[in-house]
């Protein structure tokens, strides 16, 4: 007889805190995507195709509460008014090339971009069913990228509206090409479906070449 009492009374807790625990499971979910990891679907191919159209990545959203982005890392962003397409807010996904100070010159002598005087191997541009692959840009530039703002660009360089395009529209205006570090929402770090595309997003070996920017004078 008692074990039975001790029996119903262990069921009428566990109904008693069930709600509790399914709040506590809600909010803890809503915290973590509101400040640690979010996921993201891919809607167009400018990433191609290191990112293709619906995979979905996960974002690392307190990474750049203690350091800024860095060279070769695929940010997830608030796109600049200039950017937008009319959806309000819109979110782009790019990769970093060039951070606060960095001198980016297009080309060397083989196509690559240039950084601070070396140049960026970038194996990752998108490459055509024929192994055509993109070139590192369409056209010759010289810039220096302004305090507090990033030049980003995607790796399907023909299919991006990134830095590159924006610099070209905006008659050379740095200011409209470039994002603020203050909008970037954070930084993704894997491929997590289709299963079959998993993949870690890791920075290519090409960025390791290039020095840091002269300080400024």
């Amino acid at each position: 007889m008692i074990d039975e009492q001790a029996e119903e009374k262990r069921r009428g807790s566990f109904w008693r805190e069930l709600p509790i625990l399914l709040g506590v499971a809600i909010l803890v979910a809503v915290l973590v995507r509101a400040f640690v990891l979010q996921t993201f679907y891919i809607p167009s191919p400018s990433m191609e195709h290191t990112l293709n159209v619906w995979d979905r990545v996960l974002v690392n959203k307190l990474v750049y509460d203690f350091r800024d982005p860095r060279r070769g890392e695929i940010v997830v962003f608030k796109a600049p008014t200039e950017w937008q397409s009319g959806t309000e807010g819109e979110d782009f996904i790019k990769r970093v090339i060039g951070v606060p100070g960095d001198h980016l010159v297009c080309c060397d002598d083989q196509e690559r971009l240039m950084i601070n005087g070396a140049s960026l191997d970038e194996p990752y541009i998108y490459k055509d069913a024929d192994g055509r692959q993109d070139p590192a840009a369409d056209e010759k530039f010289d810039v220096v990228v302004p305090p507090g703002r990033l030049w980003v660009m995607g790796d399907h360089r023909s299919a991006s509206g990134d830095s590159l395009e924006h610099y070209e529209q905006s008659d050379d205006n740095i200011q409209e090409a470039t994002i603020k570090i203050d909008s970037v929402v954070g930084r993704a770090f894997t491929i997590f479906w289709p299963v079959s595309r998993a993949a870690w997003l890791s920075v290519p070996k090409g960025f390791e070449a290039i020095p840091d920017a002269p300080p400024a004078n």
